[in-house]
């Protein structure tokens, strides 16, 4: 067996070792892997333990801002400092609808932005409830049609099997067109592992910085 085939063996031997990352883990990596090192953040009950999936990733510092209009503009902030991609994590809806006048100007301006909302439970999508951070109504969708106007992607993470592809394009996306996007992600999925999320998945070679 040659050198190369060795070490591509051990490759495949390590990655497996190492086991399926969580759905958090797999987000924190993409950030990373695109050359983002400072995400600006307003801790929600809805983002949570989102947050605590990427405070635990090597590379990425997670900056607490006192406001989500805050959080966009220093995100706005930082793709147009580092040519590069700039990212916010937000609650649901009212840190949402707060964060979208700063996501407008990064869509005029032509900056890729990631924002990232921290959603509802997979679970309450598709019932009659009410929750709080909504508008009194059992209608999930007024935050994600806002987004629509200022977004060039939009996805809701509501599943582990898709997870995986809706990042990540929503991610190729914001780079290929330079524009934001929108990522809801369900509270109770950041922390669960699933097969797609693993340590060596590596991001599209042309995509990476």
């Amino acid at each position: 067996m040659s050198s190369s085939q060795s070490n591509g063996v051990n490759a495949t031997v390590t990655c497996k070792a190492m086991g399926a990352a969580t759905l958090g883990r797999h987000l924190a990596r993409r950030l990373v892997q695109v050359g983002v090192r400072d995400v600006f953040a307003v801790p929600g009950d809805f983002n949570l333990t989102l947050l605590d999936q990427l405070i635990a990733e090597p590379g990425l510092n997670l900056v607490g801002c006192c406001n989500e209009l805050n959080a966009g503009y220093a995100a706005d902030g930082y793709a147009r400092s580092t040519v590069g991609i700039g990212a916010c994590v937000v609650t649901f809806t009212v840190g949402g609808l707060s964060v979208i006048n700063a996501i407008a100007g990064a869509y005029s301006e032509n900056l890729p932005v990631i924002c990232i909302v921290g959603g509802p439970n997979s679970n309450d999508y598709g019932g009659n409830r009410i929750l709080h951070h909504t508008i009194g109504l059992p209608d999930f969708s007024q935050e994600y049609r806002c987004f629509q106007a200022v977004t060039c992607a939009q996805v809701i993470v509501k599943d582990l099997d898709d997870g995986h592809d809706l990042i990540d394009n929503a991610i190729v996306t914001a780079i290929m067109e330079s524009k934001p996007v929108y990522i809801s992600i369900c509270c109770d999925l950041p922390t669960i592992q699933h097969p797609a999320f693993t340590a060596c998945d590596s991001f599209p070679h042309s995509l990476e910085p």
